[in-house]
């Protein structure tokens, strides 16, 4: 089976629940595949956590939700080490970051030094407790959501927070048609309820292999080195893409090509994954314009058009 079926297989089913967004569940696909994790902002009701869990309900992976509060503490995401009476030794209770897709909703609500808990596991694998390591689950995807429009009681996500999501984007709302096959066929029970799985976590690790194995050429790779230092030496931007949103812009645009079906990444993939895998990581030099969404994504897209693409036969 091929990268390309196995995505169209899990699209097929996470549409059953999630109506009208194919481009969106691509792109979450792409991530999964590429080992990434995924920052969802979007206001409140728009289908963030249902993606979640019809995901992990088509692979059949165990699948864990944390609601952040500014109350949240690192040991109620981790877990903690507690006095066994019978045992009469120490024995680590696992917190419920230890899933294959961990659902941390409304990431901004909790406190930097919860937020930081999740620093080691998103980009290591594994998490310490109390001076011991502990491995994630393979795999381990982090899907977070956050909203836009509230600002009252959340605390903005920091640089080093935002470099471990690969990819940030908006799953936005349905048209019109849509909403009313939604409406049409709302149930007492939930519609994910009912989802099948089609996939389980072994075959997600044999298909990201694959993506692994995407061939990026020397013209490619110096395509995205030259979008990187564009981003450095812009005028607008006073942070721009570090060696790792690089690494993440790459992994990206496999995961990409694999889905189209082909074995090599091409400048349209690099171009067409830039403003969701960079967008997140820039911070501008303006202000009014470092927290604004769109504002970055028309900076990226401006040197984008403006870095020479390769010619050269891929």
């Amino acid at each position: 089976m091929t990268v390309q079926e196995y995505a169209g297989r899990l699209r097929d089913n996470i549409s059953k629940v999630i109506k009208g967004k194919d481009e969106v569940i691509d792109l979450v696909l792409t991530a999964v595949l590429a080992g990434g994790n995924v920052l969802l902002e979007d206001v409140p009701g728009t289908g963030k956590t249902v993606l979640a869990k019809a995901l992990a309900k088509s692979i059949s992976g165990r699948f864990n939700r944390i609601q952040f509060t500014p109350d949240l503490l690192p040991s109620d995401i981790t877990g903690i080490h507690f006095f066994d009476m019978k045992k009469q030794e120490f024995v680590f209770r696992p917190g419920p970051i230890f899933a294959n897709i961990l659902l941390a909703d409304e990431i901004n609500r909790a406190t930097p030094r919860t937020q930081s808990a999740l620093l080691e596991c998103m980009e290591e694998k594994q998490t310490t407790v109390d001076g011991s390591r502990f491995a994630m689950p393979k795999p381990f995807i982090v899907i977070a959501t956050q909203n836009p429009i509230e600002t009252q009681g959340t605390y903005p996500l920091p640089e080093a927070q935002l470099d471990r999501f690969l990819i940030k984007l908006s799953v936005g709302y349905t048209d019109r048609q849509t909403e009313i096959e939604v409406l049409d066929n709302i149930r007492a029970a939930h519609p994910v309820d009912s989802l099948k799985p089609v996939t389980d976590v072994k075959e997600l690790i044999e298909m990201s292999a694959l993506v692994d194995m995407i061939k990026v050429n020397d013209a490619v790779r110096g395509y995205i080195a030259d979008i990187g230092e564009a981003t450095r030496t812009s005028s607008d931007i006073k942070l721009g893409l570090s060696t790792r949103g690089l690494i993440a812009v790459k992994k990206t645009a496999q995961a990409r090509a694999a889905l189209r079906g082909r074995d090599y990444v091409t400048p349209d993939d690099v171009k067409y994954v830039v403003p969701y895998a960079a967008c997140h990581r820039i911070i501008c030099r303006s202000a009014v314009m470092r927290d604004s969404a769109s504002a970055k994504e028309e900076i990226i897209h401006s040197i984008v058009e403006k870095v020479p693409v390769p010619t050269e036969r891929i």
